[in-house]
């Protein structure tokens, strides 16, 4: 579904991304992880269009990205960001919110696409009228995570999409985002820096520092301790130090 070879970007003489390999099959979920800088989040943005000055290749569903942004491409890729407090307009209702795409691509049929997809997040239809600032942190996630599907699309780019809520909401979103994925094929390219994170949502991880991958594996061999890299061990240790083992955070 997503195959990316040799990208590269920079900011001047910053060079941020440096031959970022990585392939993601139709259906499954992967993980980029690694610490802060580490050109994850950038990753997600070449591949979303809001970065245009990449060089290398990328592909999706077999159809070679440009760094022109069109609608089909927005119809096949959408992104959550990590703060829903900033992701959604404070004036706009969610109907609103939810209306525009529709509004974008030409689709009709609006109020019975808004209710369906606030259904499918955990919402009833009272929520549509109402503005962002009367949702609850996990509430507005929810939104922001319908507005990512209400185009259909068939791959879904997340950019910690956890890291931003109470820690008792975060087993939620991870739940729906695990649920919506199994009923809808959905694929899943997912940033993180918290290894229980992905031990809970993915299938795959790659992890990133200075702005390569250093690292691929399967979860599985994750979890048994089977990490070659000397920088993704030390990742796996300071999730231990925080109290928990990987088998642990895989049943959050």
């Amino acid at each position: 579904m997503i195959d990316v070879k040799a990208l590269n970007l920079a900011f001047g003489s910053a060079k941020v991304l440096n031959d970022v390999n990585l392939q993601v099959r139709t259906g499954q979920s992967f993980g980029l992880v690694g610490e802060s800088g580490s050109g994850k989040t950038t990753v997600l943005r070449c591949l979303a269009g809001q970065y245009t000055h990449w060089t290398g290749s990328a592909e999706m569903a077999g159809r070679a990205l440009t760094h022109k942004l069109d609608r089909s491409r927005c119809r096949e890729v959408q992104m959550v960001f990590q703060d829903p407090y900033g992701s959604l307009h404070p004036r706009h209702t969610i109907h609103t919110v939810l209306a525009e795409p529709l509004r974008i691509h030409g689709i009709g049929d609006q109020r019975e696409r808004i209710e369906s997809i606030l259904g499918k997040v955990g919402l009833n239809s009272s929520f549509r009228f109402r503005y962002p600032h009367q949702l609850s942190g996990g509430q507005r996630q929810r939104v922001a995570i319908a507005r990512a599907l209400i185009l259909e699309p068939r791959v879904l780019l997340l950019d910690e999409p956890t890291s931003a809520l109470d820690v008792s909401v975060q087993a939620e979103i991870l739940n729906l985002l695990a649920e919506l994925r199994e009923r809808d094929g959905l694929t899943y390219l997912m940033v993180t820096h918290d290894l229980g994170v992905v031990a809970h949502l993915c299938d795959q991880v790659a992890v990133m520092q200075q702005g390569r991958i250093v690292e691929t594996l399967s979860v599985d061999a994750l979890c048994a301790d089977q990490a070659q890299h000397p920088y993704t061990r030390m990742l796996v240790n300071a999730t231990r130090n925080h109290g928990h083992t990987m088998e642990e955070a895989a049943t959050v």
